[in-house]
């Protein structure tokens, strides 16, 4: 396939706001894909979604700023950049920046301008064409006819779109469905939508009175201010992945050494990872995201886990089991010492009580569950709902104003955006703040975003949107000035979430529903 093919594509989806375009286009460009051509299926699907199957390539705005006359004729193939680019990535050493400069040369030389300026866009995650994950995989099942259910479970048990619309497009729902819960290899994980109370929370999640008038019990979860972690063990081997899939085993010790405890050989766990001081309580979230970033240290703070939900044991796939059913064997397995505090309750006022108690232990809150649903990965559904006392957003930062005044020479106004699939570029403004801001985090956000930018208007550095951050909120008002209609009230930085990436942000849907 041209690689022309791929530009004119997502020209055409980013040229337009609706969902049943967008998806039609991308249908199209899939149906005219190889079925006997695996890798191009896989590459194209990252190229659709706008990024590199390459994580990383060495190449950024500077790399890219001195390119060659471009082409005048289209003549560069999918598979041919994507060889181009699994070279450039594999460079380093000494000698590496020459020869990076010269295969950037090599490649760019040989694509058009309209090819040079989309491949500039994917190498720096500036194609915004409002075609994430969810996007691309209606496109996948309406090109193979497969089913959508069938290709978003694939894609959750396999932590990849990629690997679903290669299965799709080759073999069809046969294929997908051979595409199953496989140890060592971690799956999205199920998300919790959000309820401004716990009585809320627990009608959302399903304890309404049935019937005969009796409520459904729920499951009301402490919410722990800790990082997501996904834990396979195959015997005596142990994976430690976060909630972005990243394995980070080497960095937990503590966390696999209380896996292999457990009297069981094959177990996959949900769980936190959080460190607390001598009393029990949570040490600042700060501490924890930065001991589970780098490799550990001897006397370095050390980390607690608690699961709170299991997926494998011993040959048996839970996944499709009601919640209630995995929570017995969890507790069965994992000592209370390490499961995450519950109640199970039907009481509204037995959950608050219980709520409040986790608060007033340092925790962020309650996650109240239904013990009906089945392991739904990759969702934000009604089946898991979160309860914290403040109220709290995961928002994309989007561009950053220089400060003045005391914060000269700093990156301090944050403009805030949640993710729309209708809107240009995928993520729509709802606002900006500059409160809550040490000088520390405005060191550390002005190296960041200078690291991220894209182009400047005036004082404003626009930055691809690639950095979460987590925002407390007074609430949300109408508001005709940005295109979402909302605006948030007194917005304050709460922390930055390495652990999230931008498609994990809350969406513009979920902003309107706490409206």
């Amino acid at each position: 396939m041209q690689l022309l093919d791929v530009v004119t594509t997502s020209t055409a989806v980013a040229a337009t706001r609706s969902r049943k375009a967008k998806t039609a286009a991308l249908a199209d460009l899939f149906a005219a894909a190889d079925p006997d051509a695996p890798l191009e299926v896989e590459v194209l699907t990252s190229y659709l979604a706008g990024a590199l199957p390459q994580r990383r390539t060495g190449l950024g705005w500077r790399s890219l700023a001195d390119l060659p006359d471009p082409a005048t004729e289209a003549s560069l193939t999918v598979l041919e950049v994507h060889t181009a680019f699994e070279r450039i990535a594999a460079l380093s050493g000494p000698g590496s920046q020459g020869a990076r400069a010269a295969a950037v040369a090599e490649l760019f030389g040989r694509a058009t301008a309209t090819e040079q300026a989309w491949l500039r866009g994917v190498v720096t995650g500036e194609v915004r064409q409002g075609a994430l994950d969810s996007l691309v995989q209606e496109a996948v099942a309406s090109a193979t006819g497969a089913s959508l259910r069938a290709v978003r479970r694939a894609a959750m048990l396999a932590g990849s779109t990629v690997t679903a619309a290669r299965a799709a497009v080759t073999g069809g729902d046969e294929a997908l469905a051979a595409i199953g819960l496989e140890l060592m290899r971690p799956v999205t994980p199920m998300l919790a939508s959000t309820a401004p109370s716990v009585v809320d929370a627990m009608s959302k999640a399903g304890a309404d009175p049935d019937e005969e008038g009796e409520p459904s019990p729920v499951a009301v979860d402490t919410k722990l201010d800790g990082i997501r972690i996904q834990v396979h063990r195959d015997g005596d081997e142990v994976l430690v992945a976060t909630r972005s899939l990243d394995d980070i085993t080497a960095r937990l010790p503590e966390v696999v050494e209380v896996v292999r405890a457990l009297p069981a050989r094959r177990v996959v766990l949900d769980g936190e990872a959080i460190a607390l001081d001598a009393e029990g309580r949570p040490r600042p979230f700060q501490e924890t995201a930065s001991r589970t970033a780098s490799a550990h240290e001897e006397g370095a703070v050390a980390v607690t886990p608690y699961f709170f939900d299991l997926l494998h044991l011993d040959g048996r796939d839970l996944l499709d089991s009601p919640g209630g059913e995995r929570l017995d064997v969890l507790d069965a397995l994992v000592p209370e010492a390490h499961r995450v505090p519950r109640l199970v309750t039907t009481d509204p006022d037995a959950a608050e009580a219980f709520a409040r108690e986790a608060v007033a232990g340092g925790h962020e809150g309650v996650v109240v569950k239904s013990l009906d649903v089945p392991w739904e990965a990759g969702r934000r559904g009604a089946g898991w709902v979160k309860v914290k006392p403040r109220l709290t957003l995961d928002l994309v930062v989007l561009a950053a104003e220089w400060g003045s005044g005391r914060r000269r020479g700093w990156l301090s106004n944050i403009h805030l955006g949640a993710r729309d699939q209708s809107a240009e570029g995928g993520f729509v403004m709802l606002g900006k703040t500059f409160k809550g801001m040490t000088d520390e985090t405005l060191a550390w956000q002005t190296e960041r975003f200078l690291g991220l930018e894209t182009h400047r208007e005036g004082h404003v550095v626009h930055v691809r949107p690639a950095q979460v951050v987590e925002i407390a909120l007074d609430g949300l008002q109408r508001s005709t000035r940005y295109p979402g209609g909302l605006a948030l009230r007194f917005a304050r930085v709460l922390r930055y979430r390495d652990d999230k990436t931008p498609e994990q942000a809350d969406t513009l849907d979920a902003v309107r529903a706490l409206a």
